[in-house]
């Protein structure tokens, strides 16, 4: 064997033994990669969305906001419609699985004195609000139905305040 081919057989075993290591390497990452999972280390949440009625008719403005016991709450805002998309973490990421106290916020700031109040104010805590949804999978059709029945007053209302 010349010199040529012993220089060119070490150049062979030593490219062979570090494309091994090499590949041993990237197996054992994409292993220890797998194992950990490909989640976000977040609860699973599944995609929400629906729509908002108040006595029938889309409400349009405001938010929604669903309460998972011992998870932290999604919400989204009310849109063309009445229509809206959860978020727990990140953009339209859903909500948790399971049974969930819902509120709806739906007022608009007119004045530092006033506010006009679109849905009654119950609905604004999900403790009082006296909705309940639950989530068992992907969903683009919940409906949350709202009503001024039995509420006092009956109808959207303007509510003013003293000024500080």
């Amino acid at each position: 064997m010349t010199h040529e081919d012993e220089f060119m057989d070490f150049l062979r075993r030593y490219y062979e033994s570090r494309f091994r290591r090499i590949f041993w390497a990237c197996l054992a990452l994409v292993l220890a990669t797998g194992i950990a999972g490909c989640g976000d280390g977040r609860p699973k949440r599944v995609p929400v969305s629906g729509r908002v009625l108040i006595d029938g008719k889309p409400l349009e403005t405001g938010f929604v906001q669903v309460v998972p016991k011992g998870n932290r709450a999604a919400s989204g805002p009310l849109g063309s419609g009445g229509r809206f998309t959860l978020t727990t973490f990140s953009d339209n990421d859903g909500c948790v699985l399971g049974k969930h106290s819902v509120a709806v916020l739906a007022n608009k700031s007119l004045s530092p004195t006033a506010i006009r109040w679109i849905a009654p104010k119950k609905y604004m805590d999900s403790a009082t609000s006296g909705i309940e949804i639950e989530v068992k999978g992907p969903c683009d059709d919940m409906e949350i139905r709202l009503t001024w029945k039995g509420n006092d007053p009956p109808h959207p209302y303007t509510e003013y305040f003293e000024a500080e």
